[in-house]
């Protein structure tokens, strides 16, 4: 399949739309992850549908000594893979296109969600990231937009500027594509050195240590459950044969876990990588409500996301993971 290049809203426009306008927004060098997004929206969009790739690298969103002029362009590359993965068009405006008479004086604001994490190592991306979001949804109109959970701060955002200001599309996030070696895809990931590649591993390390640490927590939790907590609870232990793995069970599944567990399991991974050569420099590690980026407490139930942010060498990556807490209910 071949992909049309476009360079202006008018000639997007100008296209017949017989189905769903499913649109991927990217900042070009597509990788896998981009065409994970690409035939995803090709499946939603169907065969009677159009998907459109916008390629554009957003001045807005890059800080003080952020890699703008480094930032990789790709774009014959770009429009063979968008179209070798189901697009129908690539829409790749010039910055005057986008911001035509310089850069805009009404911009959207994140508000406070956009003021920490990421947006706190970042001043002022959120806002420039959602301004142009909501830019190019109006130039492409389109009835579902795609975006990776990679950046699950933007994709919260994004969500949240939808709902908050009433914007008539179906927001879709897609879960993150990892390299063999568990390294989340990043068009970043080119900058890094042999040696520095094996530091950054360390990013999905922690996030790995994280959810295997909250996954025996669960299966501990469940097995204690099995056995009523009353005063008859010894002898059932003892009928069943299993006095001692069971009482560990209980003993485990009650005591330091949840939350803290999930956090302390991840951070040694991440200390640990502090000491490696070159070492990993991390900006956070955080346990977050997915709603509104906060941290969440010890007794928190519900979905979450385990992020993490570090610099290896000149290069900034980031990486997450989705969790769940409280499905299985208190010990009994």
């Amino acid at each position: 399949m071949t992909a049309t290049l476009l360079r202006t809203a008018a000639d997007l426009h100008a296209r017949a739309r017989t189905g769903r306008r499913a649109v991927v927004m990217t900042m070009g060098a597509l990788h896998e992850g981009h065409a994970t997004l690409i035939r995803t929206a090709r499946k939603i969009a169907g065969p009677d549908g159009e998907v459109v790739v916008t390629v554009f690298v957003n001045p807005l969103q890059f800080g003080a000594g952020e890699d703008l002029d480094r930032y990789p362009r790709t774009l014959d590359a770009d429009v063979e893979l968008a179209g070798r993965s189901g697009a129908d068009a690539v829409f790749a405006p010039s910055v005057d296109e986008v911001y035509p008479g310089g850069e805009p004086q009404v911009r959207i604001s994140a508000g406070p969600m956009g003021e920490w994490l990421e947006g706190a190592a970042r001043p002022g991306h959120f806002d420039g990231m959602l301004t142009v979001v909501a830019k190019l949804l109006h130039l492409t109109r389109p009835d579902v937009a795609l975006y990776g959970q990679k950046d699950a701060q933007q994709l919260a955002l994004i969500r949240r500027m939808v709902r908050d200001l009433n914007f008539g599309v179906e927001i879709v996030g897609v879960p993150t594509v990892r390299e063999e070696d568990g390294l989340a895809l990043s068009s970043r990931n080119r900058y890094l050195s042999p040696a520095e590649r094996r530091t950054a591993l360390a990013l999905s390390q922690a996030l790995f240590a994280g959810r295997d640490r909250h996954a025996a927590q669960e299966a501990l939790r469940a097995r204690a459950r099995e056995v009523p907590a009353t005063r008859a609870r010894a002898e059932a232990l003892s009928a069943i044969g299993e006095s001692r793995a069971a009482a560990d069970a209980h003993a485990v599944a009650t005591t330091a876990g949840g939350p803290a567990a999930v956090r302390a399991a991840a951070r040694l991974v991440l200390d640990e990588a502090a000491r490696l050569d070159p070492p990993l420099r991390l900006d956070y590690l955080a346990l977050v409500d997915p709603a509104d980026f906060t941290e969440i407490g010890d007794d928190f139930t519900g979905e979450a996301v385990l992020a993490v942010a570090a610099r290896v060498g000149a290069t900034r990556l980031i990486d997450n993971l989705p969790l769940t807490f409280g499905t299985l209910g208190d010990a009994s």
